[in-house]
């Protein structure tokens, strides 16, 4: 029987990404499990800490609906946001970035329209008010939830045992 790993991320966030390099050397040791992804501002506009990820999480959406490879988008998000510190506030800057991952004009105007700013709102909401989040990244799998440490993160430790472990 599939069970379903529900991941809050944020792509600003560092914790974020090495649980994402953890997660990834993890999962084919667990073939029973399907990831959800679920994209969450870590600091939601007005609040000013850093850049904001909003329209990196409506590409994500974009991605989602245009079949694009999830964890090349995630790679290209993290590398944006976090390694090449492009201005991922701009929209012309981050569609040049995923230009190879997406219809460039089509991602363009996607964003500058807020196509997917509702799915960006409902994935906060689920994150935080309905998931119990209070830190990013984390996973909820059958009763089980593991959330970060403000500023520490989760280890691959606390990842691999919720993936054994999902009722405890």
């Amino acid at each position: 029987m599939k069970r379903e790993l529900h991941v809050f991320f944020d792509y600003i966030c560092p914790y974020c990404l090495k649980a994402h390099k953890y997660l990834k050397e993890l999962i084919p040791d667990y073939p029973d499990v399907t990831i959800v992804w679920h994209p969450c501002e870590s600091h939601p506009r007005p609040d000013r800490y850093g850049p904001h990820s909003d329209l990196c999480i409506q590409g994500y959406f974009y991605a989602v609906d245009h079949g694009v490879n999830i964890l090349e988008y995630h790679e290209r998000m993290y590398q944006a946001a976090i390694k090449e510190r492009i201005n991922i506030e701009n929209i012309d800057a981050l569609t040049e970035y995923a230009s190879d991952l997406v219809d460039a004009d089509d991602f363009r105007l996607s964003l500058q329209l807020g196509t997917y700013r509702d799915k960006l709102e409902e994935s906060n909401e689920l994150a935080f008010e309905h998931s119990g989040v209070w830190a990013v990244p984390a996973y909820r799998i059958g009763a089980s939830k593991l959330d970060a440490i403000e500023n520490v993160g989760v280890s691959k430790v606390q990842i691999r045992y919720i993936l054994k472990n999902p009722c405890i």
